[in-house]
């Protein structure tokens, strides 16, 4: 069977071109992810993983589709080669069938993860820039109107720090930032 699987950075972001080329691969059963790749906690991803079964093709457009990082990107074709399932990426050609195949996904995942290095590098670059001219303040907060309603709560000893973490649905470290903001 053919599986494909989708990721995309983030909800904004369209999948239509990668469904595409599924649909023209003649994949049968598609799993797809809107988050980051950062990391191999991905739903969908998970679910593939467990669904493929010996002589399984598991398609993706791009290896930085699939993992963002050498390791993660070995770690997981592993997988799939313990269970007797084939990895192909169709932007880089790799099949990890042969010998060949399996040298270049070696050298493609260096590469992917070297890019995204690059994309973080260049992002705190300009964020530092930005800091320097007074123009980036950081993530504006999540407006939140009920904030006052229930810290005044938990300063009047009513709930707990907890309680009202929970009920507005903060970590601790939002919660006592945003506390220092409001005096």
């Amino acid at each position: 069977m053919k599986v494909g699987y989708i990721r995309i950075s983030s909800a904004d972001q369209n999948t239509a071109r990668q469904e595409v080329l599924m649909k023209e691969l003649g994949v049968e059963q598609v799993y797809i992810d809107k988050m980051s790749g950062k990391n191999t906690d991905r739903p969908e991803l998970k679910k593939m993983m467990s669904f493929v079964r010996e002589g399984d093709t598991v398609i993706v457009e791009s290896i930085s589709r699939f993992a963002r990082n050498t390791r993660d990107l070995l770690d997981l074709v592993e997988q799939l080669t313990k269970k007797k399932v084939e990895f192909v990426s169709k932007k880089e050609a790799i099949d990890t069938t042969t010998p060949t195949g399996k040298f270049m996904l070696t050298i493609f995942g260096a590469v992917a993860e070297l890019e995204r290095e690059y994309i973080l590098q260049r992002q705190r670059e300009g964020i530092a820039i930005a800091k320097e001219n007074g123009i980036y303040k950081g993530r504006a907060p999540k407006p939140c109107p009920e904030f006052e309603a229930v810290v005044s709560q938990w300063k009047c000893g009513r709930i707990s720090a907890v309680e009202a973490m929970k009920q507005l649905g903060m970590k601790k470290t939002t919660f006592y930032r945003r506390i220092k903001g409001v005096k």
